[in-house]
């Protein structure tokens, strides 16, 4: 049943309000609709199904054009609830520092400076659009779910950890050469933009920043840009990658190896047993040497085995700029990437952010933006709930409480109006999508 805008949680409200300043009333009217309608949609969120959410709202060429051609900036709205993170975030961070000075106690030396780490991640991912051959932006992007190249959207994400809330950042096209080229826009490729997010980013006053990312990006004008900011780096390795290596009998005292071969001369005493850091731990074998990786700098570089009797193949191998950090901390490191990947599972199970039927790369990036607007405060939801109950929730969770508190409303709105001698049929013609 659709929901009229009246029943609007006050907490859904008053996130909304902070984008006031940046839409006129129009706009903001649609970005609520939009917004309460990524909330309760429980069918596909094309542009109709959203409108089925809430009654009496506008038609969907209405919002399609507030998408499109409406003078509107997605920037404006990402730095918006940005700015409302960090609000949230920086007496947080004071506590926590705050916390740490208290527990290290008094000892000879120098007190160990308090740190917190917040993770910046970024990724992409392919959003497969089978029948949109007339959309901008299409081209054709690897899929790891279909494990080849399909015709889609490549969507270039950044998100923000830190304490345990995530903020997304503003989502980012890319678009191969031919089709920049086609559509008379500047070619930027995924490393260019995942430079763009380090430069560009403002962490919170008062913590230590760590760049995460896969393999892909482990280039060295990406780890160079972190250099620049004074943010550690640790990325993924592919297996072709080589690393220094004693070797007394070269001129140099030194020599490149490729990962395969110095992996395959290790024995099983280089591993330590460890405890793969997740919800639910196992052991791995972990082997660390601190050297320097060909085009990169020096660095830790990890070698991770599921087991020392599964083939050489499936070994994993990472690049840390952390050099002072011990194997437990690596692997935090390591493993605080995958938060990216759970931000793309939920975006499009639970918000719809591969189920778009828009044509320009413009309603495209500003429908993208709203969904990581929706995904920024569920995890505010998310962290209120855990507060509250005192144990672990997820982003399914909240977004049920929110549908569960819509419902409430809804239920309460209609008794109101029955007590007021509003008639049944008048109500669902009021109701009517």
């Amino acid at each position: 049943m659709p929901v009229p805008i009246i029943c609007l949680d006050a907490r859904v409200r008053q996130f909304a309000e902070q984008f006031r300043p940046c839409l006129n009333k129009p706009q903001y009217q649609h970005f609520v609709t939009v917004l309460m309608g990524l909330l309760l949609c429980q069918e596909q969120r094309t542009l109709s199904g959203l409108l089925r959410q809430i009654a009496g709202e506008p038609k969907p060429w209405g919002l399609s054009r507030f998408l499109a051609q409406a003078p509107w900036e997605a920037d404006r709205i990402v730095l918006q609830w940005w700015t409302g993170f960090r609000e949230q975030m920086q007496p947080k961070v004071a506590a926590e520092l705050e916390r740490q000075r208290q527990q290290r106690g008094i000892r000879r030396g120098r007190p160990k400076t308090p740190v917190v780490t917040g993770y910046l991640i970024g990724d992409d991912s392919t959003i497969q659009k089978r029948k949109g051959k007339k959309m901008e932006g299409l081209g054709k992007h690897h899929s790891t779910t279909e494990g080849k190249r399909v015709l889609g959207h490549s969507l270039v994400q950044g998100l923000y950890v830190l304490l345990g809330r995530r903020c997304a950042l503003a989502p980012q096209l890319y678009r191969q050469q031919r089709v920049c080229k086609k559509e008379g826009v500047a070619f930027r490729s995924k490393i260019d933009l995942m430079i763009e997010y380090i430069r560009t980013f403002e962490p919170v006053e008062g913590t230590l920043t760590h760049v995460l990312l896969d393999s892909w990006y482990s280039a060295k004008a990406i780890w160079r840009a972190a250099r620049e900011r004074g943010f550690l780096i640790t990325t993924g390795l592919k297996s072709n990658r080589s690393l220094r290596v004693n070797d007394p009998a070269s001129l140099q005292g030194w020599r490149w190896q490729k990962l395969t071969d110095y992996t395959a001369e290790l024995t099983a005493g280089d591993y330590v047993p460890v405890m793969w850091p997740t919800q639910t731990p196992r052991q791995v074998y972990v082997h660390v040497i601190s050297t320097r990786v060909k085009k990169l700098y020096c660095c830790q570089v990890v070698i991770v085995r599921e087991s020392l009797d599964d083939p050489l193949s499936e070994a994993r191998y990472f690049a840390s700029s952390d050099l002072e950090a011990d194997v437990d901390t690596l692997l935090r490191h390591i493993t605080a990437r995958w938060d990216i990947e759970v931000l793309f599972g939920d975006a499009k199970e639970l918000l719809g952010l591969d189920q778009y039927q828009l044509m320009s790369a413009t309603a495209i990036l500003r429908f993208w933006t709203l969904v990581m607007a929706a995904y920024t405060f569920l995890d505010e939801e998310r962290d209120r709930l855990r507060q509250q109950q005192q144990r672990p929730s997820t982003l399914g969770d909240a977004r049920r409480e929110l549908q569960r508190l819509h419902r409430r409303h809804l239920l309460y709105w209609l008794h109101e109006q029955f007590q007021a001698g509003v008639t049944p049929e008048a109500l669902c013609d009021q109701l009517a999508a």
